[in-house]
């Protein structure tokens, strides 16, 4: 096949137009084009006036001499393999299965992977089901109750299945794993549109559906996942892990075990570490949602074009070097979403992002985050970081009423530095509920200054987005692991624990649905290629 890039159509073009194009771009008849793949389709906005869809697309033709065109025009080239390759097929699984601790995006797939590989891995969840934890998340959402494990960090799926459920990173992928996590998830019921759209997502409601249809998948294939079983305790002899111990009552034996913990695994990072599994510090962010009507943002950056069905709710990005050193940014941006509650403690608030497939909701909302650096805001050792993002989340519970209500603040009253005392014409779409405060009273200094000098320059860039009664809600403490399991780069084993796998964003090594997932995907070959090395049950592919 060929790959041709680079194709641009008005947003209104006709069906066929990307036929004829692709036809007048090669010289041939369109009786010669055969099929066309759409790899990726994006939109350019920077003339507001003509926005365009930009497609690249794989196509097949009746002519194999056009091949010998590839590389000689720079947006024409031999299509790559993007398909799957597995590393090994076992014909038995070993007597002591692998282990997988967490079942968030890394663990899905981690066990997807190994289970179609033949290895029937057990698969340990600290939380609940995808169904029952929904309840129990709208236990904090509508009734101020907190379930300690079960809610929007914990349970089947991760902390990713309340979320947007973004489909894309920046991280090189030389081997196409994004390729595979995608297909597995249009085979369990995904949008199919996620396999080309330049910036793919799924939604919570949707993401309930696909994530039972892995576990069942998983599940067919051998492997066994257990809800309610948290990993209170590891044996670990001779810097090799040995056994698991779950709920304090059972111990597993186990050779192979990987750990996709997740970010908010408080508790299991520091019996990690009291253990002597070698981690240390890393740096993460900390800050605010920031809410705007959707239609604002919509005609900002999309203009006349605003509300186009093909379009859909437009996002940002946006980044400023403050003046004190520190870079603020937007984060995990949710186009007609919701700003959620998404503590996993007792006597802590913490606020992340929502949207459903259809991000049909009336505000926009994205982190707007500032970097912290274990060097200088939290130096006393690996685990300090916890303890930094504790302390702001402690103190908005207590600025929001002790209930799980969220302390918020207008962006005017902020930037002038008082109190709020009501919203505007913006409503606050956190629930339970916001409390109008000084949001100076729950986040770091460097926080608040650097808050205060980026939103007038943010404001140059997307005009409105200083709007006055645009609504601050505090604390996004949760924008990745504050801790890293150190691993080898060739085996991804613990740098100090034989057996033990670190993987996912809780491990340090990912930073969203996607990434966490191929991490995961290699994990599991390594631990797949390890047990090939000593076992004579395997054929290779």
């Amino acid at each position: 096949m060929l790959r041709i890039t680079e194709i641009k159509l008005p947003i209104d073009h006709a069906p066929d137009e990307l036929a004829k194009t692709i036809c007048r771009q090669l010289g041939i008849s369109m009786d010669d084009l055969l099929a066309i793949h759409i790899v990726r389709r994006g939109h350019d906005a920077r003339k507001r006036p003509l926005i365009q869809f930009v497609y690249t697309v794989d196509i097949e033709i009746h002519h194999e001499q056009l091949l010998l065109r590839a590389g000689k025009h720079p947006r024409i080239q031999i299509a790559p393999d993007t398909s799957y390759h597995f590393v090994a097929r076992f014909n038995q699984a070993p007597t002591i299965r692998p282990v997988i601790v967490g079942f968030g995006p890394a663990g899905m797939f981690a066990g997807l992977l190994l289970a179609q590989m033949g290895l029937r891995p057990l698969i340990l969840e600290r939380g609940k089901a995808v169904r029952e934890r929904t309840q129990d998340t709208w236990d904090l959402w509508r009734r101020h109750h907190l379930h300690p494990e079960s809610n929007v960090q914990f349970g089947e799926g991760g902390a990713g299945t309340f979320s947007d459920g973004k489909l894309y990173s920046q991280i090189k992928d030389p081997k196409h794993y994004g390729r595979k996590v995608i297909d597995e998830l249009v085979k369990a019921g995904a949008p199919p549109e996620i396999a080309y759209v330049s910036k793919p997502h799924i939604g919570t409601f949707r993401l309930v559906g696909i994530v039972e249809r892995i576990r069942h998948t998983i599940e067919q294939l051998g492997g066994e996942i257990r809800f309610q079983q948290r990993v209170t305790d590891i044996v670990r002899e001779e810097e090799r892990l040995r056994a698991i111990v779950v709920n304090d009552n059972e111990t597993i034996t186990c050779a192979h075990a990987i750990l996709a913990i997740g970010h908010s695994a408080r508790d299991t990072f520091a019996m990690l570490h009291d253990r002597g599994v070698f981690m240390e510090a890393k740096p993460f962010s900390l800050g605010v949602r920031i809410e705007h009507p959707q239609g604002l943002i919509n005609a900002c950056r999309l203009g006349d074009a605003a509300g186009h069905a093909e379009l859909g709710a437009a996002d940002y990005r946006l980044v400023h070097h403050a003046s004190n050193g520190r870079t603020v940014y937007s984060f995990c941006m949710c186009p007609g979403g919701t700003v959620v509650a998404a503590a996993s403690e007792p006597g802590g608030v913490v606020t992340n992002g929502m949207s459903q497939y259809s991000r049909n909701e009336r505000n926009a909302n994205s982190a707007l985050v500032i970097n912290v650096q274990p060097e200088t805001d939290y130096p006393d050792g690996p685990l300090a970081g916890i303890a930094f993002q504790r302390h702001w989340e402690q103190r908005a519970f207590m600025l929001g009423g002790s209930d799980y209500s969220a302390p918020a603040q207008r962006v005017e009253d902020f930037l002038a530095a008082r109190p709020s005392r009501h919203m505007g014409d913006v409503l606050p779409s956190y629930q339970p509920g916001v409390t109008p405060c000084d949001l100076s009273d729950t986040l770091p200094d460097f926080v608040v200054a650097a808050l205060r000098e980026a939103l007038p320059v943010f404001d140059r860039q997307l005009r409105g987005f200083a709007l006055p009664d645009a609504v601050l809600t505090g604390v996004e403490t949760r924008t990745s692991s504050p801790v890293r399991l150190r691993r080898h780069e060739d085996s991804l084993q613990s740098i100090n624990t034989a057996g033990c796998y670190p993987a996912g964003e809780g491990a340090g090594y990912a930073g969203g649905i996607l990434s966490a997932a191929i991490d995961g995907i290699r994990v599991a070959e390594a631990i797949a290629l390890n047990l090939a090395q000593h076992s004579n049950t395997h054929s290779s592919t």
